[in-house]
């Protein structure tokens, strides 16, 4: 039962100003529930679509089945490759199968795994900023044969890296990384590699710069900040991370559920955000938990709203 008005006290609430779904993540999920209208239940999922919990329960009631490989898959159902990208080897399995696929790997995820090739093809040793074991990481590795592309997590991996040749190295990078820590990376390795070749445009993705200069925004005014988005989510993770460098107290919660009252005693101020792969309507629920112990006033942050938009595969356009 939610207390009379007169008992609950002020919160003013910021929302961070863009968040939730970017363009890559939106394509990803029409391309399924597209492909689950066209060509009916089920429709298979190589890998969650997006790192999202409550995206993946919504597809999968709608008829989509996650699996971690094609061999889970049968060969008369159509299968999704998830956003994150897959190793060259896999659409190559689902060829040598007969498998009817589609590709939803985000399109900058895929300018990534085009820097890699001609860097590779240009002779040069490939350094790969990322997290080791993420699927968009296991991906752009395996666009090359391997010992090609050497993993770099920290700035000590920077510093104990040893190329063959240190006058030809280049650098990519995974989409969804802390802006600030890959700056660093990327410093420790230019130190030691003063020619080292970097991506005609940065590979972390526009979605995760923007959402990340937001909390910075946002957490500086706020006493709490809440992530909304999965635990396995990259980019939601690192908003945190952000949040609480900023100098909020920052928790990432799946959803209102996940909302513990007690961390915003004595806030004043609680910032609210979503990670790239977390809906909207998750905000919202987390507002209405609020709303329950407190006296609410919601202040979006104003930014400009992103623009960008990707096509789908041909087979499911128009």
């Amino acid at each position: 039962m939610t207390p009379p008005a007169a008992t609950r006290p002020p919160l003013t609430v910021l929302l961070a100003t863009p968040r939730g779904f970017c363009a890559g993540v939106d394509r990803a999920i029409q391309i399924v529930e597209r492909a689950i209208g066209k060509y009916g239940a089920p429709v298979y999922v190589r890998h969650e679509i997006v790192h999202n919990r409550h995206v993946v329960e919504r597809l999968r009631a709608l008829g989509a089945v996650f699996v971690e490989e094609l061999d889970e898959c049968p060969l008369d159902r159509p299968v999704v490759f998830s956003a994150h990208g897959v190793p060259k080897a896999v659409p190559a399995e689902a060829r040598a199968r007969k498998m009817l696929y589609l590709d939803a790997t985000c399109p900058l995820v895929s300018k990534v795994h085009v820097e890699a090739q001609r860097h590779h093809e240009a002779g040069r040793e490939i350094v790969l900023i990322g997290h080791a074991g993420h699927p968009e990481v296991v991906g752009t590795m395996g666009q090359l044969p391997q010992g090609a592309v050497a993993l770099v997590e920290t700035v000590g991996d920077a510093l104990a890296f040893a190329p063959r040749d240190p006058g030809n190295v280049a650098f990519v990078t995974q989409t969804t990384l802390s802006v600030d820590d890959t700056a660093e990376i990327v410093a420790a390795l230019r130190g030691r590699f003063p020619a080292m070749a970097a991506p005609h445009k940065e590979d972390i993705c526009y979605a995760t710069t923007n959402r990340q200069e937001a909390v910075k925004a946002v957490a500086a005014r706020s006493d709490v900040l809440l992530v909304l988005g999965s635990a396995n989510s990259s980019n939601s993770v690192r908003l945190a991370e952000v949040g609480r460098r900023s100098g909020a107290s920052a928790y990432l919660i799946d959803d209102a559920d996940g909302l513990d009252v007690a961390w915003l005693a004595g806030a004043a101020v609680v910032g609210v955000t979503a990670g790239a792969s977390a809906p909207e309507v998750l905000v919202q629920g987390v507002i209405d938990r609020l709303a329950d112990s407190f006296m609410v006033s919601v202040e979006e942050i104003d930014a400009p709203r992103e623009t960008v938009s990707f096509k789908l595969p041909k087979a499911l356009a128009g």
